[in-house]
């Protein structure tokens, strides 16, 4: 095979734990390779070093034999190579034309020569069969998957010999997902090398050449794609069959406390059939986009629910929340993924952030807060959960990311809600404080909550579910107890959506 256009070999990156460890991985001209591994594995930070965006630690690489070490996105571009990030870049108040070019405009003058800069647009908006669209046209109107392959454009009207895809195709229809791999058919006949990272099987066994799996921060050998079934990249991607043999906790599972019927929602959820019951940690598994932060929000009644219902105990009544107070008013919590943007208050006190939702709990004569018994609450509540602070009137913003996260557990608890949500709880919390989230998830289920969990590590799912059900494209995968799971069932049930029926 001929030399590489980049080497990377024996990569190390870490942060609080290491993130790849011994990394090799190579791309060679005209040839693409598909870069899979389940959530975590690796797959962005090692596109991200590629680049220049992120420093790496050990290890060493090299474009076209000679060594490479970037230390910024200039450096990378310096080597040709250039990356497409999952999200567009773009600027929604700036026409198409001044979006492709926007540091690199021709001028006249002084002055942008908007004639040959509407020219060029057009000869790149051609080169990816968008001639369809007015290069004077602003980005803003435009719709995700068009926004995606301009970007693409955009990164294409540079010198280029590696091209890195993330996830190029989550926002594209059927009809642009043709146009990119007519595109990259037309850069490996032109020698470019393809880096293309992708959970969808279907497609990378249709347009790449070798895969590598990351699996814990660790690359597999390259293979062929045409080497391997489907069936094979998923055991690639878990490991080991193995069940884990999770909590020893022994689960009191109540009655359904939340039924959720034939959901749809955002125009990702599909006819969703779920309960969830009082006592039980019920676990949602699947890959980022798969639906499983959009079914959450469509509980908790942030998101609208477009058809479908839900049904709260025994009450046969149907209902969807229309926002979220209404659902906290019928006892469902949400704790999100962004704790700091989404469920805090950083300039206020740990006091208000846990009474915000309950403050009419306190009303005294007068409608006077009784801040005496507001405090006193507080103050049970700091202290049935450990929180870690100087005292309840000190600001959430100076808190540990797990004593945050307790703030917000302790709101939805005064405000006595029987269905607590969970989004990622753990995620950028130290291990020491991610086992106590653990102990007081099992503590509230055992006070007979519902909790729900959405995690993207498998193995922290198997160990602290009594239950864990998968999303995979919006659609409910599989239904899992804790003697029927396994690392490999999971995994293959995440990308069931997204595999194709051939071996």
């Amino acid at each position: 095979m001929t030399t590489p256009l980049l080497n990377v070999s024996g990569l190390d990156k870490r942060y609080a734990v290491p993130v790849l460890r011994g990394v090799d991985f190579q791309v060679h001209p005209g040839r693409v390779h598909a870069l899979v591994g389940a959530n975590g594995a690796g797959k962005s930070t090692l596109c991200r070093i590629i680049s220049g965006v992120t420093a790496f630690d050990e290890g060493e690489m090299q474009a076209d034999g000679a060594v490479y070490r970037p230390t910024s996105v200039r450096d990378g571009e310096g080597a040709d190579i250039r990356m497409v990030m999952q999200e567009p870049h773009l600027i929604d108040n700036l026409n198409i034309a001044e979006n492709l070019f926007f540091s690199d405009m021709p001028t006249r003058f002084g002055m942008v020569d908007y004639p040959r800069l509407y020219e060029q647009a057009q000869v790149a908006l051609d080169g990816m069969s968008l001639n369809d669209l007015d290069p004077r046209q602003k980005v803003g109107s435009l719709g995700i998957g068009q926004r995606q392959l301009i970007e693409i454009a955009k990164v294409l009207t540079k010198p280029c010999k590696v091209l890195i895809l993330d996830e190029p195709t989550a926002a594209l229809t059927d009809p642009q997902i043709d146009i990119l791999f007519e595109k990259i058919s037309t850069l490996r006949a032109a020698g470019v090398g393809v880096i293309y990272v992708s959970h969808r099987i279907s497609e990378f066994k249709r347009i790449a050449d070798e895969i590598t799996v990351l699996r814990n921060g660790k690359s597999s050998q390259p293979q062929l794609v045409s080497d391997l079934s489907s069936a094979q990249i998923v055991q690639m991607m878990a490991g080991t069959a193995s069940a884990d043999p999770g909590s020893s906790r022994v689960a009191s599972r109540g009655r359904a406390v939340l039924k959720i019927r034939d959901v749809c929602a955002g125009g990702l959820l599909q006819n969703i059939d779920l309960d969830i019951y009082a006592g039980e940690v019920l676990g949602i598994a699947g890959l980022i986009g798969s639906g499983r932060t959009e079914l959450l929000r469509a509980i908790f009644g942030a998101d609208k629910i477009d058809s479908g219902y839900l049904n709260l105990g025994d009450d046969e009544t149907k209902v969807a929340f229309s926002s979220p107070q209404e659902a906290v008013e019928h006892g469902v919590g949400l704790i999100p993924e962004d704790r700091v943007r989404e469920g805090l208050l950083l300039t206020e006190s740990i006091n208000n952030n846990v009474t915000i939702n309950s403050i009419q709990k306190f009303g005294g004569r007068f409608g006077i807060i009784d801040k005496d018994q507001e405090h006193s609450a507080t103050e049970s509540y700091r202290e049935a959960l450990s929180i870690d602070c100087i005292d309840i009137g000190q600001s959430v913003a100076e808190l540990s990311g797990g004593n945050q996260q307790k703030v917000v557990i302790a709101r939805w608890l005064l405000k006595d809600c029987g269905i607590l949500l969970f989004d990622e709880p753990t995620r950028g919390i130290d291990i020491q404080t991610r086992e106590a989230i653990y102990e007081l998830l099992y503590r509230l289920a055992a006070a007979g909550k519902a909790i729900v969990v959405v995690s993207s590590e498998t193995r922290e799912l198997t160990s602290i579910c009594d239950r864990i059900v998968v999303l995979s494209n919006g659609r409910l995968a599989a239904d899992f107890n804790k003697d029927e799971w396994s690392a490999e069932k999971i995994m293959a049930a995440s990308f069931s959506a997204y595999t194709d029926n051939a071996a």
